[in-house]
């Protein structure tokens, strides 16, 4: 037990004032590798299929569960009719997450060409992020599309099947945003 003439001088129980998270022992939020962006090179976006390895342990150990309570004696009393409900809960939520961890079939790429393409204008910026649609969580890309004018003219939104690469949904419209021009005039000015 550390005295308090050992502390430093205006030390409280959180430690010294300007220590860093290291000296405290603070644990603090990091990306995985796989999900930060902060890397320069080509980028492969997690599959959904990651969602199998939870569906499986779900469902084992809800099995576990449940199978465990119910052999057990009439009056044991860890293990009685609530782990039972417990462990059918996991095993059902387990199945769920297995159905719902299907593979990709098309990557982000795939999805901004499927989305340009269907747009209708010369694409300019454009970005994907991956959302879920539905019960089974059906992943889905939100492509945004800007046109390639400076500034962009026009913008669509179009939702590509990340199963088989249909578009789902668009909506295209001009761009009612207020934009600068990036680009220098043709007068060099």
């Amino acid at each position: 037990m550390a005295e308090a003439s050992d502390r430093p001088a205006g030390a409280d129980s959180a430690g010294a004032p300007g220590a860093t998270a290291a000296e405290l022992g603070d644990v603090r939020d990091v990306l995985p590798d796989d999900l930060d962006r902060g890397f320069v090179g080509e980028y492969k976006f997690p599959d959904n299929s990651r969602r199998r390895i939870s569906g499986a342990l779900l469902f084992a150990a809800g099995v576990w569960a449940a199978t465990a309570a119910l052999a057990a004696d009439t009056e044991a009393v860890l293990l009685n009719r609530g782990v039972v409900a417990g462990g059918v809960m996991f095993a059902l939520a387990g199945l769920y997450q297995f159905a719902a961890g299907r593979r990709f079939g098309v990557n982000e790429n795939e999805a901004l060409v499927a989305a340009v393409a269907d747009v209708g204008f010369t694409a300019g910026h454009a970005s994907a992020q991956l959302g879920w649609r539905g019960w089974l969580s059906r992943p889905t890309w939100r492509v945004l599309v800007y046109s390639a004018e400076d500034p962009p003219e026009r913008r669509g939104l179009v939702l590509v099947d990340a199963l088989n690469g249909a578009v789902l949904e668009k909506w295209v419209e001009d761009n009612p945003e207020t934009w600068i021009e990036t680009a220098p005039a043709p007068d060099g000015g």
